[in-house]
Formats: structure tokens, C-alpha cells, sequence
């Protein structure tokens, strides 16, 4: 058997990766061993799912194998497994040090410590999604320091310190970083964009009077409504003022995008509203709903990376229809999860949307697949405001499964992300930067969250 040698792996500085996945692994268990090209594969498939943060068993089971005394031996190896390893944090999240494991092999000659480095810088150069998260929490903190009045501000630290998945300002960060930006410069746009869509979940909570946001108290629940109305505003308003913190044309650019998108969130918002005391919603005026309410947001925090980026206007349109139908398939999955969610892990109150008879897609698909008894009871139920939902919710529940619609949206919600997903094919950044991508959309399709 033979492995991969030192001159090997300063081509893997510039190959593209996506093509391993076709390749079969072959593994001879007795021997713990592989070909040269499997062996090849098999670190490289290991690499991809601990770069992008993809739970496998294939990566733990690589690891087992590439750590096996055979394949340890080879110098060329041990440097693509101390990637690996460098890559994962330990449990006191800080990184293994660098130097600590190459006094691990004294035999590591300058050049292929040279090697070692180069191979290093290409593979990490990009960050990880909670890297992207830890950095941007960071910078959170210089903007929700105290100030006068309290009561204007604490509820809107309060907000902004609930959590969440932070999957907007985390886009604009990846993006920017996508387009060969230092994902640093692009924290005031992704600070701006988590602070507008705070803004939004708090006059929005006070619209639907919802009790909990992310498990916990709604803003207008712990002050009143008048507070929650007031602190909002106010964060629109610092949510325009991040913006100049960048030079006159990337400002007017940002600037230009943000208003455009939060007049459609509005637009969104007030569809929303509308759709409550309608009986007559269609499947393509609600998923125009939900493309204002949510996803021109996805679209343009994305958008905002590439602008500071100062990507094409080519590319800088194709990163935000790429955000948009993600985002789309990102607000699906979350009408799915308010019916069918975890509420412990959910964050906010499961069946919630049945409560404010909202016309999701779950429920127009179930009167597409209902017949005319099932059709009149549902629309029933739908039009009444009871005490004790805890029955209305069960009933509907059941309705969604019965008709087919709780499974008609699980296809849909797949049906945007590869749409999403198809934009990638023509945009000017790396193969391994379109997979991140990938891997990414995917999480999202399969959240509980």
C-alpha cells in the first residue's frame, strides 16, 4: 500500500475538492489501510465536513482511521490531520496550539513545515460559522453599553442579549469574507441588519401580542407596549446610524439597499395583517408575504457583505436571490416548526400561528388537499378566538398531517433551497466557498430551531 507523499499535498493548495464525494471509499479493515488515492479522499472528506462544521459519523471514523499508527507514520499525513485537528476546538473552546503538535514529530523538515504552513493558510482562512457568531458577539457588546434613559435602552439590550440563530448578521460576514474581504470591516453591516430585524420582532410581537420571544418574555410583555413601541424606533434609527462607519459609496449603497428592504419588511408586515381577516389568501400571494416579511431581509444582509466587499453588481444581485430563496425556505420550515417544533428548543410558543389564525402555507395546502366537509370545518376553526386553544391546536395539527400538508411544505421548503442553491452555480467565488454555502442552506433545511 502506498500513501500520499510530501509533493502531493502542495497540490491540494489549489485543487478543487468538490469532486471527491463521487469517489467510493475503499477500506481494508483488516489491515487498516487504503490505496494512496483513497487515503487521499478519505483525509479530504474528513477535512470538508470539520472545515464546514457538518456533523458526521464519517468524520469520526476518518479520524479513527487516520490516526491509526500506519498512517500517523507518514509525515505528509500528520500535517493534513493537524488541520483537522486545529480546526476543532477543544472543550475549553480555545484552538490547540500550533506549535505544541509539530514538537509531536521532530522529523518535520523545514520543508515540509513550509508546506504544512501554506496548506494551513489556505484551508483556514475562511471562518466558521461560530467564529463568525463569537466575532459578532463581540462586537455586539460595544453597541449595547448603557445609556440614558434606561428605560428607553435596557429593553432594547434586553432584546438584542435574547440570542437567536444570528443568521443575518453570520451571512453578511460569510459573504463579505466569500468575496476575499476581511469579514472584520463588514461587522457594522451585520450589526445593522440584527438590530433592524430585532427592531421588527418586537413591533411584531406587539402585533400579534405574543407572550414569549426565544423562551422568554416579549418586550411589551416585560415593560408595556408603549416602551416596546418607543424602544423600537429607536432601533431603527441606530440601525441606520452603523452605516457611517463606512465611506460616502459604500454608505449611499447600503443605505439605498436598507431602505428598500425595510419598506418591503413593512409590506410584508401589513400582508401579514391583512391576511388574518381574509379567507380568500393563495398560495402565491402568502409565499409574496413571506418573501417581504423575511426574506428580503436573508437577501439583503447578504448583499450588504458583498457591497462592503465591493463585489460586481453582478455578483452582488446573485448573493441576494441566493439569500432571498433561503430565505424563503428558512420562514417555511419556521410555520413548520410553529406547528410541529419542540417548544422547549423552539423558542417561542408552538401552535402560536394557529392562535392568530394565520393563513400559513401549511394551512392553505390543507384546504388544496382537503375535501368540502374537512374544507368548511377548517375554515371554522380558523375564524374563532377561543380561551383554551390547546384542542383548536391538536385538531389543526392533526388536519396538517391527514391532508398531506405537513408534508407538501417539507417538499417546499426543499424546493427553495435548491433553488437557492442553483443561483450558486454562476457566481465568481471559489468551488469550496459555494459548498460552504451549501452546507449552510442545508443546516437550515434540516434546523428544530
Amino acid at each position: 500500500m502506498h500513501y500520499i507523499q510530501p509533493g502531493n499535498i502542495s497540490k491540494c493548495i489549489t485543487v478543487d475538492f468538490s469532486y471527491l464525494f463521487s469517489i467510493p471509499l475503499e477500506i481494508d479493515s483488516d489491515k487498516d489501510q487504503v490505496t494512496a488515492s483513497t487515503n487521499f479522499v478519505l483525509l479530504s472528506k474528513c477535512w470538508y465536513m470539520v472545515f464546514f462544521d457538518i456533523p458526521n459519523s464519517l468524520a469520526i471514523s476518518s479520524m479513527v482511521t487516520l490516526l491509526n499508527p500506519k498512517v500517523r507514520n507518514n509525515s505528509a499525513d500528520l500535517l493534513i490531520i493537524l488541520v483537522l485537528i486545529i480546526r476543532c476546538k477543544t472543550t475549553a473552546g480555545n484552538f490547540i496550539n500550533l506549535k505544541s503538535f509539530l514538537s509531536f514529530n521532530n522529523n518535520l523538515t523545514e520543508q515540509k513545515k513550509v508546506v504544512f504552513y501554506k496548506f494551513l493558510h489556505y484551508f483556514c482562512r475562511m471562518q466558521t460559522t461560530p467564529q463568525y457568531q463569537a466575532a459578532f458577539l463581540e462586537h455586539l457588546k460595544t453597541f449595547t453599553c448603557d445609556k440614558e434613559p434606561k428605560s428607553l435602552y435596557q429593553p432594547i439590550h434586553y432584546i438584542l442579549e435574547l440570542g437567536g440563530k444570528r443568521l443575518r448578521p453570520v451571512l453578511t460576514l460569510m459573504t463579505a469574507e466569500l468575496f476575499n474581504c476581511d469579514y472584520k470591516k463588514a461587522l457594522d453591516a451585520a450589526l445593522s441588519i440584527e438590530v433592524f430585524h430585532n427592531f421588527s420582532l418586537v413591533h411584531d410581537d406587539i402585533m400579534d401580542d405574543a407572550p414569549l420571544r426565544r423562551g422568554q418574555q416579549t418586550v411589551h410583555e416585560k415593560w408595556d407596549i408603549n416602551t416596546g413601541i418607543l424602544s423600537g424606533d429607536a432601533m431603527l434609527i441606530m440601525a441606520y446610524q452603523l452605516f457611517e462607519n463606512y465611506d460616502a459609496t459604500i454608505f449611499r449603497a447600503l443605505a439605498k439597499l436598507f431602505s428598500k428592504t425595510a419598506l418591503e419588511v413593512c409590506e410584508g408586515q401589513q400582508y401579514d395583517v391583512d391576511f388574518e381577516t381574509r379567507d380568500d389568501v393563495t398560495i402565491p400571494e402568502y409565499l409574496k408575504m413571506i418573501e417581504y416579511k423575511t426574506a428580503v431581509l436573508v437577501g439583503a444582509a447578504m448583499q450588504m457583505g458583498a457591497i462592503v466587499a465591493k463585489a460586481s453588481k453582478e455578483d452582488q444581485q446573485k448573493i441576494y436571490d441566493f439569500g432571498r430563496l433561503l430565505g424563503i425556505a428558512f420562514q417555511l420550515q419556521d410555520d413548520y416548526l410553529d406547528a410541529f417544533g419542540n417548544p422547549e428548543t423552539f423558542g417561542k410558543q408552538v401552535g402560536g400561528d394557529i392562535i392568530e389564525n394565520k393563513k400559513t402555507f401549511l394551512y392553505l395546502k390543507a384546504l388544496e388537499f382537503s375535501n368540502a366537509a374537512d374544507k368548511h370545518q377548517l375554515k371554522q376553526l380558523f375564524s374563532v378566538n377561543l380561551e383554551d386553544n390547546s384542542d383548536k391546536i391538536e385538531t389543526i395539527k392533526a388536519f396538517f398531517v391527514s391532508t398531506g400538508s405537513a408534508e407538501a411544505t417539507q417538499k417546499e421548503i426543499e424546493n427553495y433551497t435548491k433553488k437557492a442553491f442553483a443561483v450558486l452555480d454562476s457566481l465568481t467565488i471559489s468551488e469550496a466557498h459555494k459548498e460552504n454555502l451549501r452546507a449552510f442552506g442545508t443546516d437550515l433545511m434540516n434546523r428544530k430551531v
